[in-house]
């Protein structure tokens, strides 16, 4: 009934006067088609989900809808009428409001400065009218049901609600369409789904969203229509109600991918990573485990648990109190990045825009920085050398450049992925790290990173894989160590290890016989 009553909703709203209709968007960059005559209508108080893979042409279809890029061919009407935008304020001004994965905001400044940056409302001295502002700030975030001191600074909320905060800037400007791009990347379960309650009142509200996702369950459980992009071009929009998640996945790749998690069984080799008596403050409290040549260790636990914390601190990134690492059964000093490098450890960051690339430089040269020494003679690093081994990992990697001096800020997320991937294989590590490997990564290039960890494994290196997909540490994983609150909740074998059960140990309220040094049952 559910699915009927969607179904009929959607094609309700199909009848209506379109919000948004796009007809033949075409953008062309130097030497890249980005868009080829992609139409895409949405109507009031629709969700629309827009998906597909990395560098389908998602995010440069609503940058000319948003004012950012100007489309080469094709027209736009909002509201009825002809539209085009130059910039971003003429389509705020006409009820287009973005929403980015990285918040475009400024967390020094308080909650109000941010919901009326370059809005203020002004006394008729000239002098900004702050009673006024707060007073509507105030209604604002209560009609999301928010209880936030507007006068607060930005940055002491958590990203959930500066995320928020967001909305209440988009209604502000009464938007009459809501760009969401990746809302939920940075949320927890709980914020999310207070994320899609609001979205359901903003529908209630005529407010129609277009939501961009790689998270197909988000996909489903919030959109009316879904249209997907390949390779550019305008593939298919359908109710959501009369699609699945095997069928979502062939239109968004093309083809069908037979397995989502393709993990392959390689044997255990020796010992090649142990960690004894690590504490770091209250974050981190007697830490002891152990790592094997070509397995993958899954790292779980709750947001704030301390998996991140240890990944860093493993790296040399943050300083211990006390405890000993060990890589291949000799004990090593890390005190720095630099160290963990040179012992044959790597660690593949979360946030890989701030920590793990250099945006405004090559991807040669991103590639080749963690082991320019092995390059440089006298001083003088190797061009040929250089371009010889970035072509490789790009080959290798399936890295979609123009070439390899292409600047990494133009490259899509999941390329970028495998740009920081490439660098981190380059120093021929014996334990790599990978924090959130897949966040923010299509369907597609998420199968591909898992086949570069059978990759690894089948090599020999030993993978600690931390995610907060349940899914993925189920379906990549051999062993599983779950943190909760700073310590080792338990581990689990692949074969006994269960979502359940992982949520058992992350919450501390189960301790199973299986919750042993290691966990190194088979």
């Amino acid at each position: 009934m559910a699915d009927q009553k969607n179904s009929n909703d959607a094609e309700h709203k199909e009848e209506m006067q379109p919000l948004l209709e796009m007809r033949s968007i075409t953008k062309r960059f130097p030497g890249v088609l980005a868009l080829s005559e992609v139409n895409l209508t949405v109507s009031p108080g629709e969700v629309l989900a827009l998906v597909g893979e990395n560098g389908a042409g998602k995010s440069t279809l609503m940058k000319i809808l948003s004012g950012v890029y100007t489309s080469d061919h094709g027209e736009i009407i909002f509201k009825g009428k002809p539209v085009h935008f130059t910039n971003t304020r003429q389509a705020q001004n006409a009820g287009i409001a973005t929403i980015y994965q990285e918040l475009n905001q400024v967390p020094q400044l308080s909650v109000t400065e941010n919901i009326f940056l370059g809005n203020e409302i002004t006394k008729s001295s000239g002098l900004l009218n702050w009673k006024e502002m707060h007073r509507q700030a105030r209604a604002l975030l209560a009609k999301l049901h928010l209880d936030i001191d507007p006068r607060m600074t930005l940055g002491k909320l958590g990203v959930g609600r500066q995320q928020m905060v967001e909305v209440a800037k988009a209604l502000h400007h009464k938007a009459d369409l809501i760009i969401m791009d990746e809302p939920t990347s940075a949320l927890s379960i709980r914020e999310i789904h207070e994320l899609f309650a609001i979205i359901k009142e903003l529908q209630s509200n005529g407010v129609a969203v277009i939501y961009i996702s790689h998270h197909l369950d988000e996909v489903f459980e919030v959109s009316d229509r879904t249209t997907v992009l390949r390779d550019g071009r305008h593939i298919s929009t359908q109710p959501t109600a009369d699609l699945n998640v095997d069928k979502l996945i062939k239109l968004m790749v093309g083809r069908d991918l037979s397995e989502q998690f393709p993990k392959e069984q390689v044997p255990r080799g020796k010992e090649m990573f142990r960690i004894e008596g690590l504490n770091r403050g209250k974050t981190l409290r007697d830490i002891n485990f152990s790592a094997y040549a070509g397995e993958v260790l899954g790292i779980s636990g709750l947001v704030g648990a301390g998996r991140t914390e240890l990944a860093r601190a493993i790296f040399g990134a943050d300083p211990i109190d006390s405890g000993a690492i060990f890589v291949e059964g000799k004990k090593v000093t890390v005190n720095s990045p630099r160290d963990a490098i040179n012992n044959g450890i790597a660690l593949l960051t979360e946030d890989r825009k701030q920590q793990g690339l250099f945006l405004q430089m090559p991807v040669r040269e991103n590639i080749t920085m963690s082991i320019l020494k092995r390059l440089t003679k006298s001083f003088v690093t190797s061009q040929p050398k250089e371009a010889q081994l970035a072509k490789y990992y790009i080959d290798n990697m399936g890295i979609k450049v123009a070439n390899d001096t292409q600047l990494a800020i133009n490259l899509s997320g999941g390329n970028q992925q495998k740009v920081v991937l490439s660098k981190w294989m380059a120093t021929e590590p014996k334990v790599l790290i990978f924090d959130e490997p897949t966040r923010g990564v299509d369907v597609g290039a998420k199968v591909e990173i898992y086949k570069m960890i059978n990759q690894l494994t089948e090599q020999g290196v030993a993978i600690l894989m931390i995610s907060s997909e349940l899914p993925e540490i189920l379906g990549m994983s051999d062993r599983i160590m779950v943190i909760h609150n700073g310590t080792i909740g338990g581990f689990l074998s692949r074969a006994e290890a269960t979502e359940e059960k992982i949520m058992e140990f992350a919450t501390g309220s189960d301790k199973p016989a299986s919750n042993r040094i290691n966990g190194d049952s088979q």
